[in-house]
């Protein structure tokens, strides 16, 4: 029995709505976060040997990647609930919102001079890749995990791990919410003992 707080059962809509959800929010971002960061650390090499060595630790890298890269590009779409002006903008009470968690991790104001740097030596960064407040990701402990586990995984696994071509193979994605792309073109090479 699924039911909620005031003892009134869930709809089969809401049911399904809610598996559908987890399914997507705990899969389809994960894969763009592993992604994302095997892309990012391909292209950056130094900071790659860097966390290859242990002198930074994955989760390291990890954190830089939902950061500087996040796997969503936008929320969903969310509601003013009153009239409110942001940098000049005016919002009306009703009017849809569209929020970009991609460019959030790349503000100056928050991140300085590393803003449009990738930087795994950086403090840890807060960054809204997760949501914020009561929308932040429950399965956000398990995305991170998940993330350090199959990038080292994968850079262990294949040592000479290289990209294909220099972006002209990759597709992004075809979505306004997720940010990464529909391939990531490799050259494995030879596999670790």
């Amino acid at each position: 029995m699924t039911r909620e707080q005031d003892g009134e059962r869930l709809t089969e809509y809401e049911l399904l709505d809610t598996v559908e959800l987890l399914f997507i929010a705990g899969h389809v971002t994960t894969v763009n976060l592993i992604t994302n960061g095997a892309r990012v650390l391909l292209t950056h090499p130094d900071q790659l040997a860097m966390v290859r060595s242990g002198a930074r630790p994955w989760s390291a890298a990890v954190e830089e990647t939902l950061r500087w890269d996040s796997p969503i590009a936008h929320f969903p779409m969310r509601y003013a609930v009153r009239d409110l002006e942001i940098e000049g903008v005016m919002l009306r009470k009703g009017e849809a919102v569209l929020g970009c968690f991609a460019s959030a991790g790349r503000d100056p104001d928050e991140y300085g001079e590393r803003a449009e740097r990738f930087d795994v030596t950086a403090p840890p960064p807060s960054h809204l890749s997760f949501g914020h407040g009561p929308h932040f990701c429950l399965g956000a402990p398990l995305a991170r995990l998940e993330a350090e586990v199959a990038l080292a995984t994968l850079f262990e696994a294949f040592p000479d791990l290289t990209l294909a071509d220099r972006g002209e193979g990759r597709r992004p994605l075809g979505t306004v919410l997720g940010n990464s792309a529909r391939n990531l073109p490799v050259l494995l090479g030879r596999r670790a003992g």
